[in-house]
């Protein structure tokens, strides 16, 4: 009887297993083409993270951060002397929540960063890493743009990534904010 029982059970275990519902959740990251990611962001901010602070969302079931940005100047739209952005993601204490994609930041970055949403209250990067860009020195000392490691220019969603591509390299912050404008130009005409 102790072995029927335990295949009732084993059974019973089986069922409950193939009813319940499972939830997946997963983060897909198509890579973005240079114009929709100007086109669909309501904002454009050229500045530096003076701020990162975590807290809880929805009810202390996940974990965000809020950037506090200060702009030096804005590429496309209108802000503030400072602009909050809110990245999925963070650590507060020993809980710690990790989103695929979302970039990370620390105080003193220079950034530039595409955005949607209000600023006021934490606008939200398009496109996760894709719509964060890193400003670095060059060997020359000059402040250039990093160019997103994934980044579709032709609009396709499969492209290759080639090592030392010259539309790769970067770019001086004037020229990317000039470049930036263009688009926000061309788009406008449309």
């Amino acid at each position: 009887m102790s072995n029927t029982l335990r295949s009732m059970r084993r059974l019973a275990a089986i069922v409950l297993l193939l009813v319940m519902p499972a939830v997946v959740r997963a983060t897909v990251l198509v890579p973005i083409e240079f114009r929709e990611l100007v086109t669909v962001s309501t904002t454009i901010v050229h500045g530096r993270v003076v701020d990162v602070r975590a807290g809880w969302m929805d009810n202390r079931r996940a974990i965000d951060t809020v950037l506090t940005v200060e702009a030096n100047e804005y590429f496309k739209g209108e802000g503030a002397a400072t602009v909050l952005v809110r990245v999925p993601g963070g650590q507060m204490g020993r809980y710690r929540t990790v989103f695929v994609g979302a970039p990370t930041f620390q105080s003193g970055d220079e950034v530039v960063l595409f955005l949607r949403g209000n600023s006021a209250r934490g606008a939200a990067i398009v496109g996760l890493n894709q719509g964060a860009f890193r400003v670095a020195p060059d060997r020359s000392g000059r402040r250039v743009v990093q160019a997103a490691a994934v980044m579709s220019r032709t609009g396709e969603l499969t492209e290759a990534v080639v090592r030392g591509d010259v539309s790769r390299r970067p770019m001086p912050v004037e020229a990317f904010g000039d470049l930036v404008k263009r688009v926000v130009a061309g788009a406008g005409a449309r």
